[in-house]
């Protein structure tokens, strides 16, 4: 017998189970109540003939060859190494992560070697030995100035909390080169993109006989008698009826404008180190092999978080505070004991992943979980 399957929600988690599952002979339905597959890493070519991410830019950087190895199985790839700058408040540009260029714009220096912008910084920075939040941790690494320019109103708008109050887990992940790298991620081996976007990587992923794919529909418990057992991608909060109390998430409202004018400067991704209700903007075109007509149209891609009550209750981020009180409630529902169901993904198991993570997490537990059930 062929046993049956429920995944819920068709973004990366619950298309690897499904490939995987499918191809040990199981029958996988997916069901997403959004229209449309690939989770946030939704993409389209618009109008203007430029390929959009719809839920905000999704850059695959990785160091891990496995996971690598596993998505070529379903697309072609380009090379892409991202870049970000932050708009000064005198409108020019500088690097971020914060480089030598930025250290030498912001403080009118002139250094050309590594070593010397580390004992420049190492002077300004406030030594803490007890690091409790995310303040801690940057005036440990930068000093005050560079936390307060660059972090402290982004933190703000992004997280509606500020630097005391979050986890310096969150700004750990920040990585810096006080040598003259530009690179975003600079310590991923593996930069690129799928060619033909996001959405065609997933088509490919669900192009399985033993895939059914059901778009538009909403999880009800009452489906889970049809399945022998359920992957479920779902809030865990949610599922649970809140019984414990909310887990809150950052959400992020995308405004999408065509401009029939390039005001990019040439850059891909510019953060804002103001005050605004805005945290950075996209502009798809400068990414490798977005551009796919030439209409002589533009987009830009303005992100404004906001909590996720606000935005439809689109959950982006959980909210890691510096003493974990969510995490906490999140460990009572991870408790509570479902014997035919596994909670997976961003929101099924309350986690900040990137997507080379929640790939890794989703092959290492469908295999185990195929083994255990062989």
């Amino acid at each position: 017998m062929k046993n049956k399957i429920l995944i819920v929600g068709a973004g990366f988690a619950g298309a690897i189970h499904a490939r995987e599952l499918a191809e040990h002979n199981f029958i996988v339905t997916v069901i997403d109540k959004r229209n449309h597959i690939a989770g946030n890493c939704y993409d389209y070519i618009d109008q203007s003939g430029i390929r959009v991410h719809h839920y905000g830019p999704h850059l695959f950087h990785t160091s891990n060859k496995n996971v690598f190895d596993y998505l070529s199985k379903f697309t072609k790839w380009i090379n892409y190494e991202h870049k970000v700058v932050v708009r000064l408040p005198d409108q020019s540009f500088v690097p971020l992560p914060i480089n030598i260029e930025t250290i030498n714009k912001v403080f009118d220096q002139s250094f050309i070697n590594e070593d010397d912008v580390k004992e420049f910084l190492y002077k300004k920075s406030i030594k803490n030995m007890n690091i409790v939040n995310a303040e801690d941790w940057l005036y440990s690494k930068l000093g005050e100035q560079l936390t307060n320019l660059f972090y402290r109103p982004y933190t703000k708008k992004m997280w509606g909390l500020d630097l005391k109050e979050i986890s310096y887990s969150i700004v750990k992940r920040i990585k810096f080169s006080f040598s003259k790298e530009k690179r975003y991620f600079p310590n991923d081996t593996i930069q690129c993109l799928p060619q033909k976007g996001y959405t065609s990587l997933f088509e490919n992923i669900y192009d399985h006989e033993n895939i059914n794919l059901n778009l538009s529909t909403s999880f009800d418990s009452t489906m889970l008698k049809d399945f022998d057992f359920c992957f479920n991608s779902m809030p865990i909060d949610e599922f649970y009826n809140y019984c414990f109390g909310h887990l809150p998430y950052r959400s992020v409202k995308f405004t999408h404008d065509i401009l029939n004018t390039d005001l990019s400067s040439g850059h891909v991704t510019i953060n804002y180190s103001d005050s605004s209700i805005y945290t950075r903007e996209t502009w798809w075109h400068n990414i490798t092999n977005h551009h796919v007509k030439k209409n002589n149209l533009f987009i830009r891609t303005k992100e404004e978080p906001c909590g996720y009550e606000d935005n439809n209750f689109e959950r982006y981020y959980p909210v890691k505070t510096h003493d974990d009180k969510y995490g906490k409630i999140y460990q009572k529902y991870k408790e509570i004991s479902q014997n035919k169901m596994n909670f997976i993904g961003r929101c099924g198991t309350y986690q900040y992943l990137d997507m080379h993570q929640v790939i890794n997490q989703s092959l290492m537990n469908v295999s185990k979980w195929i083994d255990s059930y062989e």
